[in-house]
């Protein structure tokens, strides 16, 4: 009797860790595509023109978030909803000297938001079941990035020039939010 009770306990832990593991294959898709859909639509904005060359600056971002290398599959979800939503916010700012496309700001902030709600869900779910190994440090620092990049825009007066800074600055970001995103792989 005991021996069918185990039997029936490994075999739902094996049919639990199949089932979060395709949702750790289908949540790294979906990211995929969004940071495709996000770069295509910050590429399809103004270029850099030359008189704004003397406006670029290092806004730093974490080291961890560079070159990350001790995070967890939840770690990384953490992360990438904070990033996409730091960039949604970002870009909710002033933008009306740039001349973009509104178009194309609409399209770029129904992808955040699309992933942003996906990650909520993995989030939920990784809430309940397990214990997250992130350190607030490392969030602390994302925060502090992001708080950087709002703070040149408001210094800047949210100009032409500052928001093609910025927008480079995030077009970088979609290049660690792939390597990021290579964490949700099984």
């Amino acid at each position: 009797m005991t021996n069918r009770y185990i039997l029936q306990m490994a075999l739902l832990l094996c049919f639990s860790t199949t089932a979060l593991s395709i949702s750790y294959n289908l949540l790294r898709f979906q990211q995929r595509s969004c940071n495709l859909a996000c770069l295509k639509l910050l590429r399809q904005l103004n270029g850099v023109p030359q008189n704004c060359l003397d406006d670029r600056m290092d806004f730093e971002i974490p080291e961890e978030i560079k070159q990350p290398q001790q995070f967890q599959k939840e770690d990384a979800i953490l992360i990438i909803h904070e990033m996409l939503q730091q960039i949604f916010d970002i870009f909710r700012k002033n933008f009306s000297s740039t001349g973009w496309n509104e178009t194309t700001i609409e399209n770029f902030y129904m992808e955040l938001s699309q992933q942003t709600d996906r990650l909520d869900t993995a989030l939920e779910e990784i809430m309940e079941e397990e214990n997250l190994t992130w350190r607030d440090t490392t969030m602390l620092h994302l925060k502090n990035y992001y708080s950087r990049i709002t703070r040149y825009l408001k210094a800047k007066l949210y100009s032409n020039c500052a928001w093609t800074v910025v927008q480079k600055e995030i077009l970088r970001n979609f290049v660690f939010l792939n390597r990021l995103t290579d964490y949700l792989q099984n």
